[in-house]
């Protein structure tokens, strides 16, 4: 429901664009008596109220909340199912599908990929991928999507900050050309699962007749898009987006078939609650809704489950945490940092504001997921990784000689350790109860620490212009294949940061380290794997020496809660088929949709 992370300059110009142009062409669904296109003649078992048979109908929620505004990935801020950050590929699919298992990159419309050189990355595509206006999918289509990019301010237009030139080689291969002074391969890697595939025959027309304005342009709602994916669009108004399935999806070859449910459809709730009732109700089959203490559900007697059986029942997919200002006196001070880091309970954090769902924090700048441990020499980071210990912290903060005066705040060299604000959003109650332990832990200490929960708005400014203290956010927490790099980047990377008072879209507290910007500067030029971990393992050390910030909890990137009261075999955790809970309609996790059977 949020977005915690801001990327870039760039990026967030495009999505401010693109959120204003969604907010004045809201969509004017048909009505339940006029059939949209893709209805006509093709659906005896719609009814006039748009109810389709339960069980070839799979539910979700937690994706939509608010009446749809577009289904056009160029304009903005797209409705279900069309996504960017996600790589929701029910319609417009991406070349390849990531799997936050093992961060693989999957073959989809793209079959397979090589740098052919230092700077060049070929894909081959599959001959067989056509639109489901029968239209075939060549390497055109692919060049003309990313080049939407390049042409205008769009979601993937950042992008172009590493890419030269994508050129079709023949009908069914691309390269993509890396500029020579950027060349940034994980960024290209990322493309590969975030750009979806748009086909020119349709789009160029849309352009001509906008004028190549893209201020018009993004007032085409596409209410029956025409993609690659195994679905297209059915019905939608204010209160459900339903899609019905393609039967001549191309994709049949590469998954052995076609998607179980012949519909999926989205409910809009107006809050958790109500998203919640019905799922438990078994009116939702796949949720991706925060659900406190979810395990009460099943112990009620709903046939519902969790990827992870046990606790923490989730995978974790990022790490809220909070920045310190290094400008700040006190602040500045990395033992003092740790000292903080060490009085934070983190299971109570876990327990109080996650009911449970982050697993033990392992302080680093890596998840603790295989995928991405895999980076670091988990030994040679040891000794480095705090734990909670009030008397440790309390040691230390004795032997740099802060001592308490008679408020028991202590006062370091001159400076009282407080009272810093500690902020985060108004009404992010899992993050406000997060902010409230770290406080009352760093009293315990003698440093005193005060929460301010302003409105988001003012969250933002604050975080990006540096008017704070210590401030909570989600460093670069999506699933993709530069993980970590674009975590450490994001907490680390003092190039291109303004100071204080100007605004900084990564790096927030203005942390500066020249050996840390070194690497991460050339990791993405790297393609030696040892060499790789021994920068990565490098690059940790420098992070827990320092700690430019403090990780929080474990999040999963998308909460995966499925009731099989309709349908079963969702994935779960160890079951031999390498599908992750990736709400069974991003990346691999679409995968889900070929194994699961009614009830």
């Amino acid at each position: 429901m949020r977005l915690k992370s801001v990327l870039s300059l760039f990026f967030s110009l495009i999505m401010v664009i693109g959120l204003l142009a969604a907010c004045n062409n809201e969509v004017k669904p048909p009505t339940t008596n006029e059939p949209t296109p893709s209805e006509e003649g093709n659906d005896s078992e719609q009814n006039s109220s748009g109810t389709t048979p339960r069980n070839e109908t799979l539910y979700v929620n937690g994706l939509q909340w608010g009446p749809p505004s577009t289904f056009s990935p160029l304009g903005g801020n797209p409705s279900f199912p069309i996504a960017y950050a996600n790589s929701r590929s029910l319609i417009y699919e991406n070349l390849f599908m990531i799997n936050m298992l093992d961060g693989a990159l999957e073959p989809l419309l793209g079959t397979s990929y090589e740098w052919t050189d230092d700077t060049t990355l070929h894909i081959e595509l599959n001959p067989d991928a056509k639109w489901n206006d029968g239209e075939a999918f060549t390497s055109e289509d692919v060049v003309y999507s990313y080049e939407l990019g390049n042409k205008y301010s769009i979601s993937w237009s950042n992008f172009w900050e590493a890419i030269d030139a994508v050129e079709a080689d023949g009908d069914n291969a691309v390269n993509i050309r890396l500029k020579q002074d950027n060349p940034n391969r994980l960024t290209v890697l990322d493309s590969l699962q975030l750009v979806p595939m748009m086909p020119k025959h349709v789009w160029e027309e849309i352009e001509e007749k906008s004028g190549n304005d893209i201020a018009k342009i993004r007032e085409e709602v596409n209410p029956d898009p025409v993609g690659t994916g195994p679905y297209k669009m059915h019905t939608f108004d204010n209160q459900k987006i339903t899609l019905i399935r393609d039967d001549n999806y191309w994709g049949q070859s590469l998954f052995g078939g076609l998607p179980a449910p012949k519909y999926v459809s989205h409910v809009i709730y107006k809050d958790n609650a109500a998203g919640s009732l019905a799922f438990k109700k078994g009116e939702v089959d796949v949720s991706q809704q925060f659900i406190p203490q979810v395990w009460k559900m099943w112990e009620d007697g709903a046939p519902i489950k969790t990827y992870v059986k046990d606790k923490p029942y989730y995978l974790p997919g990022s790490m809220p945490s909070i920045f310190f200002n290094m400008t700040k006196d006190g602040l500045n001070n990395p033992d003092v940092r740790r000292a903080i880091a060490m009085a934070i309970d983190y299971d109570k954090i876990s327990e109080l504001a996650m009911s449970g769902y982050s697993g033990e924090m392992k302080p680093s700048i890596t998840l603790d997921t295989p995928s991405e441990t895999k980076y670091v020499d988990q030994d040679a980071i040891k000794s480095l990784q705090w734990t909670t210990d009030i008397d440790a912290a309390n040691e230390l903060l004795d032997s740099i000689g802060a001592k308490k005066g008679a408020d028991g705040i202590r006062v370091l060299n001159g400076v009282r350790l407080g009272p810093w604000e500690i902020e985060c959003p108004y009404g992010w109650s899992d993050w406000n109860a997060a902010l409230e332990i770290v406080a009352q832990n760093a009293k315990a200490i003698g440093i005193e620490i005060r929460t301010n929960f302003p409105e988001a708005p003012v969250w933002t400014n604050d975080l990006q212009t540096g008017k704070f203290d210590i401030i909570m956010n989600t460093p670069a927490g999506a699933v993709s294949p530069s993980q970590p790099w674009d975590r450490a980047r994001t907490i680390m990377y003092s190039e291109g940061v303004a100071p204080v008072g100007e605004m900084a879209f990564w790096n927030w507290g203005r942390y500066k380290n020249e050996r840390a910007d070194e690497l991460i500067k050339e990791i993405p030029t790297i393609t030696d794997e040892a060499k790789l971990k021994e920068m990565y393992t490098e690059l940790t050390k420098i992070y827990l020496e320092d700690i430019p910030s403090i990780p929080l909890m474990y999040r999963p990137w998308v909460f995966h809660t499925v009731n099989e009261s309709v349908w079963k075999g969702f994935a779960v955790e160890g079951d031999g088929n390498n599908i992750p809970p990736q709400i069974s309609i991003d990346g691999a996790g679409v995968k889900d949709l070929y194994q699961i059977t009614n009830k």
